[in-house]
């Protein structure tokens, strides 16, 4: 075995238990989920029904980013983001009713705002500040959790975390692209707003949350109008797979955000579930799925073979059903709602599995069609 054989596995088994840990609290949010929606399974936890939300956003979302980040960082204390979410995650899947979960997922997201500051001041530019005002969300979602504020009081804050984190990794990509007049300030006006707005939500909670609401919008707006993606999908392979991937994506952020500028947040009901699933599924997930062939070699240090049929399989039938749960969240249709939320749980199952195959299929045969280049993303 070569040395770079022996430090690719070493890479590897030193990161897949933190990812172990994320596809955990995915798997059991799924499940839960699924009861949410009103589908009759068997719960081992409560905390899988009770706890969905924190799950796929700390424990899921929050330990990927993190491993990503703290893989990225290359500094051994910047895994304690990951492990720290994830081991938080893993004591709600057990049932753990006390704040032990909440506080390590709060002590982990700490740490990511730690890894962020430290890449501010390397690297002091617009996306990476606005990361780390993503980063500076979470926690302040997270701490009001903590300390017993309803999931709705953080929902906000989580979403403007990922939304942040996901438009500021966009934004990088543009100096592939010849510049465009006023494109920079006007994503840091949305920025600004959504921010903006979520620290308004800690005293008007309607008003703030119809602010973020125009802040989530103008993001989407301007991802549809300045990515990378827009260019990349006249490509081929791969390349185009992840720009028809991130599109869609940015029009269910400005659905979420017009919504949520309308209506503002409810604290539960259909329109909650129609606000945060065309935020949180529509996507976020879509971001997941386009990244993951990029992402997921650089962090566990495999290939991947690319298979048009297990990528775009996933991907539609994730939009597909989407539509079908929030037409019947805005009908108030129940059966809709269910079945769209079944099929949704499909489709990320199915983009899981698609996704260990390709890595299988890639180290079997030696085969990679992941791009060397983030310009190609």
């Amino acid at each position: 075995m070569t040395k770079g054989a022996r430090s690719r596995l070493g890479k590897r088994a030193a990161r897949l238990p933190l990812l172990a840990l994320g596809m955990v609290a995915l798997v059991t949010a799924l499940w839960g989920a699924l009861v949410r929606v009103g589908w009759k399974a068997p719960l081992p936890s409560y905390n899988w029904l009770s706890w969905h939300g924190p799950l796929m956003v700390c424990g899921f979302l929050g330990t990927v980013i993190g491993l990503e980040r703290a893989v990225g960082l290359a500094r051994p204390w910047a895994y304690a983001a990951p492990l720290g979410t994830g081991v938080g995650a893993l004591l709600l899947v057990a049932g753990d009713l006390s704040r032990r979960g909440p506080a390590l997922v709060t002590l982990g997201s700490a740490v990511f705002l730690a890894i962020l500051l430290v890449v501010v001041k390397i690297q002091p530019q617009r996306q990476n500040v606005v990361m780390a005002l993503g980063a500076v969300a979470w926690i302040a979602g997270n701490v009001r959790w903590l300390l017993g504020a309803p999931f709705n009081a953080s929902a906000l804050f989580w979403g403007a975390f990922v939304v942040l984190t996901i438009a500021g990794e966009r934004l990088q990509l543009t100096r592939f692209l010849p510049p465009r007049r006023g494109s920079r300030g006007a994503f840091t006006a949305a920025s600004a707003v959504l921010f903006a707005g979520i620290v308004l939500s800690l005293r008007w909670p309607a008003a703030g949350s119809r602010l973020a609401g125009c802040g989530f919008l103008a993001l989407g707006v301007w991802l549809l109008l300045f990515d990378i993606a827009r260019v990349n999908a006249r490509r081929e392979g791969l390349t185009r797979f992840v720009a028809l991937a991130l599109l869609p994506g940015y029009v269910w952020l400005s659905v979420s955000g017009l919504l949520l500028a309308l209506r503002a947040l409810p604290e539960h009901g259909m329109l909650y579930d129609a606000i945060l699933h065309t935020l949180f599924v529509g996507f976020v997930f879509s971001m997941i799925f386009g990244h993951a062939p990029i992402i997921f070699p650089a962090v566990l240090a495999v290939t991947m073979a690319f298979r048009p049929l297990v990528s775009y399989a996933p991907l539609v039938l994730l939009h597909l059903s989407l539509a079908l749960r929030i037409a019947g969240d805005l009908t108030e249709r129940s059966p809709l709602r269910m079945w769209g939320g079944l099929l949704n749980v499909a489709a990320v199952l199915l983009f899981v599995i698609g996704t260990v195959t390709s890595i299988r299929r890639a180290e079997d045969y030696g085969s990679s069609a992941t791009p060397s280049s983030p310009a190609s993303a």
